[in-house]
């Protein structure tokens, strides 16, 4: 059975007529061509589909999609704005804390939803706002160094917190 989901996502509105209960993750990659936001575990674990639902990162692998009507979605490839990088991506770039990419839409996005709720965290509070985005290739500290260098940026702190 179709529903009319309704939505706006990366700025722009979205209609679809789709199986609401269908995963977010999966109308994102499927429906939508929408690739940057990955699979993992598929059990809300690892932290690789997370997306910004209005402004809050959530595992789009527990979410169906009927419960984004009317709401905004935020995909990595909607973060940039006029080709210009959000500041988290910057900074994860700048501390090179990317390495195979795999995790990097989900931290970067539970990274930008962290400064969102609190723009000016400490050390800590990074590493426990973001111990439940997993990355293999042991990058964590430098997407730490990452997030505090944007939370400067956003602050219009121009130089290095690190």
């Amino acid at each position: 059975m179709s529903d009319a989901i309704a939505f706006k996502l990366n700025d722009k509105p979205v209609r679809l007529n789709v199986d609401g209960d269908r995963l977010l993750l999966w109308v994102l990659r499927t429906d939508l061509g929408l690739t940057g936001t990955k699979f993992g575990c598929g059990e809300g674990h690892c932290g690789s589909c997370t997306v910004l639902l209005n402004g809050v990162a959530v595992r789009s692998c527990l979410r169906k999609v009927k419960d984004v009507q009317d709401k905004e979605v935020v995909t990595i490839e909607g973060l940039s704005k006029e080709g210009k990088l959000h500041p988290v991506q910057q900074a994860f770039m700048e501390h090179d804390a990317l390495q195979c990419g795999f995790c990097t839409p989900g931290m970067v996005l539970t990274a930008v939803g962290l400064l969102t709720k609190n723009p000016t965290p400490t050390r800590e509070q990074i590493i426990r706002g973001m111990e439940q985005n997993l990355c293999r290739c042991g990058a964590h500290t430098r997407i730490v160094d990452a997030i505090q260098t944007a939370a400067g940026e956003m602050k219009g702190d121009r130089k290095s917190v690190v």
